[in-house]
């Protein structure tokens, strides 16, 4: 049996809030992520550096 783990009950408690603030409607819940996203972008360029290209995969053998 696990134990319950706070941090993310209070990861499923958040979103299921913010699910519950758009009606559980797929699409306004990811048009609020991308406006929330650029919004950080906007407060933290640069501030810190985002990877824009993707990560070289090491050669498998």
């Amino acid at each position: 049996m696990m134990l319950p783990d706070e941090i993310l009950e209070e990861i499923y408690q958040i979103r299921e809030e913010h699910a519950k603030a758009f009606n559980y409607d797929p699409e306004l819940i990811l048009a609020d992520c991308l406006e929330r996203q650029k919004q950080f972008e906007k407060e933290w360029k640069g501030k810190i550096k985002f990877i824009k290209t993707p990560l070289k995969r090491r050669k498998e053998n």
